[in-house]
């Protein structure tokens, strides 16, 4: 595994946070986004004027992009596109396999957000909220998203503290887990992270600023490892559709 360059994730944590934010952002509202005290944020945010993706409000002491990175920068935008075309294929993903499909997106170094949810419609379903926050390092999307960055075990292990278990999990096996969805391309959680949740996610690559996972959720016990692994293998060949590709980007 390589090892991530810390400072380039909490950059672009930074730009999303202002991305998500058009009239811009004090200091305080940064760093709570981004979940790191205000001087480490303070430093970023010079960086980044420096470097002139992000303009000072002088009179408003606020931090907003600037239009160049506004347009075409990690918005909300790409986002709600991007989920507005994964809308039909995941809803009948759903349909198809009894299950709950979301979309998963990093916005800080620590948390992963629910940003989109598609369920089957059945009576009886698992319980998801758009917006609810996990650990980075939790369920089967944070195995794919370290899987996809291949980060490396000094970093794992942060994310792996970070983790509240509800099954006892050694690293070693997470570990190995990460490595088998790196080979296969599909991440299982079956009950580790939330007690009676079988999750599976692959993780959507082709951006750096739009950190995203896609999973599906269904009660522990009503797939044998066989079927688990073929409900990864297509889920692997939907994020492989069209509406699922992540659209080019500003590089920095």
């Amino acid at each position: 595994m390589s090892t991530q360059v810390r400072s380039v994730s909490l950059a672009f944590a930074v730009l999303r946070a202002l991305a998500a934010r058009p009239g811009g952002a004090t200091l305080s509202e940064v760093a709570r986004a981004v979940e790191l005290s205000p001087s480490s944020t303070l430093n970023l945010l010079r960086t980044l004027v420096a470097e002139g993706a992000v303009e000072r409000i002088e009179e408003a002491r606020r931090y907003r992009l600037v239009p160049e990175w506004s347009a075409t920068g990690p918005g909300p935008n790409r986002l709600a596109q991007l989920i507005e075309r994964m809308r039909g294929p995941a809803r009948a993903f759903a349909e198809v396999h009894e299950c709950t499909v979301g979309l998963w997106q990093a916005t800080s170094p620590n948390r992963i957000v629910l940003a989109a949810l598609w369920d089957s419609g059945a009576a009886t379903r698992i319980h998801m909220v758009i917006g609810q926050r996990q650990p980075i390092g939790g369920g089967s999307s944070g195995r794919a998203l370290a899987a996809l960055e291949r980060i490396g075990e000094s970093e794992l292990r942060r994310r792996f503290d970070d983790v509240r278990w509800h099954q006892p999990l050694a690293f070693s096996a997470y570990v190995d887990q990460v490595r088998q969805c790196g080979e296969r391309g599909y991440a299982i959680d079956d009950g580790f992270s939330h007690s009676g949740i079988c999750s599976v996610a692959v993780a959507i690559g082709g951006s750096a600023s739009l950190r995203l996972c896609l999973s599906v959720s269904t009660f522990a016990g009503t797939r044998d490892p066989e079927q688990l692994a073929q409900l990864g293998r297509e889920l692997i060949e939907l994020a492989r559709l069209p509406a699922f590709r992540q659209t080019s980007e500003q590089k920095v």
